[in-house]
């Protein structure tokens, strides 16, 4: 009886987590154009308050599943949602720009302790013949998040204004606090007793960094030079850590692991092509098409809905069927999608809108799951916070690099100036670009995700 409260337990704080920071992140982005104005914030600079969550997740994501680990997965866990809670708190009272993006990066941190044990403490506590349904319960809780959020994010905006966004998100994270100390019983520690690599976690961190700050100084040759510093720390980091007796990341796990190795980089493929489509796509339509807040997040509703949908249905599938054919199958239904959105103009139809939003939510619905079951699925449960966190990595280093392609084109073709009407035309031309980039990488992802091999022995 205890183990079954315990895994009903565990999968009603996943899913709840689950939900409520991409709610968060899709509310924003419908936000944004309301923050810029209100804040006097150029393109690339409002760019940053979705980039700069990202950016610390992606840091913090690996050295906490590790840290997870080593300490407890529901301790850290439990930390990182208190964490969240009050970084929304400090995100709705933000009095500048500065102050607001400097909350999302604490957010960020939280984030990262939730998203680097959230799927670890389920795979711990479900068997292998029930992960892929829990999976895909959990992953629709996060499209489900993002369903909600454009419509939820709009209403609010448009009703009450944009800090309501931040102010919704602290009473769920309360309620899920109380229920981990009420009802979720155990810990989960495999690598209890092992040491925490602080100068790999170091390397990554400022790697990551670097990287990301250099695409926002491009097109200008220091932007350039930032870019390889972050480059060579990465190798630095991958030389330390095959050095060390417990890395943060295992990376021979890359080398011997083709199942996980595969699996990751589609994962990393997949969202740095699908990410950025939210946040452009939210510019677009109240910009170009003159839609309100609102507005906006209905018409984007489409996307998520159809992830909502199908994801736990590719979650089951992926119990019986092979991952890798599923996955498969989702990418290149992704890739279709993309190449539909090159076509987007001015006069495209709302029709037209809807149904590549109706197909991009397919694709990346039936991806998803089998892709995280695959992950999961091919390690040790010693490496279940490695692994979770290294997925979770792999997603908001995606996102990550998603939204500074889509920085890039806008600082080389727009600059660092409010998006107004005598911009619009360069705005399109930047959409453009974006979505036939999003597209090449998302038809290599196809590739990447059959070179994985069979999955279920």
């Amino acid at each position: 009886m205890q183990i079954l409260v315990t895994k009903r337990s565990a999968l009603i704080i996943a899913v709840i987590g689950s939900f409520l920071f991409p709610l968060l992140g899709s509310g924003v982005n419908i936000a944004l154009p309301s923050i810029g104005e209100d804040y006097n914030m150029d393109a690339v600079t409002l760019s940053w308050v979705a980039t700069s969550f990202l950016l610390s997740a992606a840091v913090f994501l690996v050295p906490f599943g590790r840290l997870a680990d080593i300490y407890g997965r529901k301790k850290i866990f439990t930390i990182g949602m208190i964490i969240s809670s009050i970084a929304s708190l400090f995100s709705a009272v933000a009095l500048t720009g500065v102050q607001l993006i400097t909350a999302r990066v604490i957010h960020g941190v939280g984030s990262a302790m939730i998203y680097g044990t959230g799927i670890a403490i389920l795979v711990s506590v479900y068997p292998p013949k029930e992960r892929g349904k829990a999976i895909g319960v959990t992953v629709a809780a996060t499209y489900l998040g993002l369903s909600v959020g454009p419509f939820l994010g709009g209403f609010l905006v448009q009703q009450i204004g944009w800090r309501s966004i931040f102010w919704i998100n602290v009473p769920p994270g309360i309620f899920v606090i109380a229920l981990i100390f009420w009802k979720l019983k155990g810990e989960w520690a495999e690598a209890k007793g092992e040491k925490f690599d602080i100068i790999g976690s170091t390397l990554y961190g400022i790697s990551l960094i670097s990287i990301m700050y250099g695409f926002t100084l491009l097109p200008i040759l220091l932007g350039f030079w930032v870019i390889a510093g972050g480059v060579a720390g990465l190798v630095a980091f991958v030389v330390w850590e095959l050095k060390q007796e417990h890395p943060i990341l295992n990376m021979k796990l890359f080398a011997i692991n083709r199942i996980f190795a595969f699996s990751n980089l589609a994962a990393l493929i997949n969202y740095s092509a699908t990410f950025g489509v939210t946040f452009m796509m939210s510019l677009y339509l109240q910009y170009i098409k003159g839609f309100s807040p609102q507005e906006a997040g209905t018409l984007l509703m489409a996307q998520p809905i159809m992830m909502t949908i199908v994801s736990p249905i590719a979650g089951k599938i992926s119990d019986r069927v092979e991952p890798r054919i599923v996955a498969t199958i989702g990418m290149t239904i992704t890739t279709i999608a993309l190449s539909m959105f090159t076509l987007v103009g001015d006069a495209t139809s709302y029709a037209y809108l809807i149904c590549t939003l109706i197909v991009m939510g397919t694709g990346f619905g039936i991806f998803s799951s089998p892709n995280t079951s695959a992950v999961m699925g091919s390690v040790s449960k010693k490496y279940y916070g490695v692994a979770s966190g290294t997925i979770g990595t792999m997603r908001t280093i995606g996102q990550m690099f998603s939204m500074g392609i889509a920085t890039l084109v806008f600082s080389v073709l727009i600059g660092r100036v409010e998006i107004t009407p005598e911009h619009y035309s360069n705005f399109l031309k930047s959409l453009r670009i974006n979505f036939i980039i999003f597209a090449i990488l998302c038809f290599i992802g196809i590739f990447a995700s059959l070179a994985r091999g069979k999955t279920n022995r």
